[in-house]
């Protein structure tokens, strides 16, 4: 018999139910890599403020290239204009690169600058069926003498860097506040 945790995570994960001898629920749940000893340093010194903007930068575990996927990509930027719909942050620029995500973003609710990644984190992960994300993500709260325009083109410019297209225009997954 399937217990209603066998069930729930089952659906969750997306696996199949299935019984077998000295299985247990979670014996079957893909085993995650311990996080980085360092990560806990990524936190130091993170302070949300309202209306700061940020520079966002996280990454796949073992840059595994998710974003590949046109659908996946496109289905994080709708996270992404999901959080300014919820008047969390107000997206400025941001580019869904293969394997990691550039995100210039200003903090408009009362979320906090963490809890607003977790939630984009793990609403996309559900999307997918299964965590992807490497723990932690790297912040820069830009200062007021900061050139705001050259941020956000550095970071639509990633894909061309990078190699992936010859111009930023064929590039699908990326977009700036300052072209509407």
């Amino acid at each position: 018999m399937i217990s209603g945790f066998e069930r729930r995570v089952s659906r969750d994960v997306g696996i199949a139910p299935t019984l077998s001898v000295g299985a247990t629920p979670t014996s079957r749940l893909k085993k995650h890599k311990k996080p980085n000893p360092h990560s806990k340093d990524l936190r130091k010194g993170r302070h949300s403020e309202p209306n700061q903007i940020y520079h966002i930068t996280t990454i796949t575990e073992d840059r595994n290239p998710v974003f590949k996927n046109f659908r996946m990509a496109r289905n994080l930027i709708l996270l992404l204009k999901n959080e300014q719909q919820l008047g969390r942050a107000s997206t400025l620029a941001f580019v869904v690169m293969p394997d990691h995500l550039h995100w210039l973003m200003q903090l408009t609710g009362k979320a906090d600058l963490s809890q607003i990644i977790q939630s984009v984190k793990t609403l996309s992960a559900k999307q997918f069926g299964q965590p992807f994300w490497a723990v932690g993500f790297y912040d820069h709260a830009l200062r007021k003498e900061e050139d705001i325009l050259a941020i956000a083109r550095y970071i639509v410019a990633n894909p061309l860097r990078a190699g992936l297209v010859k111009r930023i225009g064929d590039y699908p997954h990326w977009d700036a506040q300052w072209l509407q």
